[in-house]
């Protein structure tokens, strides 16, 4: 977390801000905003996706589907006789996995939609004189 608010508080040297020591009247053109605006809005989206909560869910349900379901194919005799002649562990972990999967291929099918780019709609509009 410290790295995330140390690169934020960082000057970009490649663009010159609106108190630059050089020239007290350089500003930031709207080219430069829109590309700023456009590398936020694909930061954000990216974080979005990264950190989906479906995305946790599943990777950990196949993750503990997989331990588990091993563990019932690998159950003893025994093990099946003390529930009441039910492989448990076999049909949790098959259980499990089809509810990670579930989750896996929700998220494939319906992305987590990016925010509305309200900014740069409206530096568009006043580039084209709307």
């Amino acid at each position: 977390m410290s790295e995330h608010n140390s690169e934020q508080h960082r000057p970009r040297p490649s663009r010159p801000g609106p108190h630059s020591a050089s020239s007290s009247s350089a500003h930031y053109s709207d080219k430069d905003l829109q590309e700023e605006v456009s590398e936020l809005r694909t930061k954000s989206a990216t974080a979005a996706r990264l950190f989906d909560i479906r995305r946790l869910i599943g990777a950990l349900f196949v993750v503990y589907g997989v331990i588990v379901t091993l563990a019932g194919i690998t159950a003893s005799d025994a093990d099946i006789d003390k529930a009441a002649g039910v492989n448990i562990n076999l049909w949790t972990g098959l259980g499990m996995l089809a509810l990670g999967l579930f989750f896996l291929v929700w998220l494939k099918l319906r992305p987590t939609a990016p925010p509305t780019p309200d900014i740069v709609d409206a530096v568009e509009e006043e580039q084209r004189g709307d």
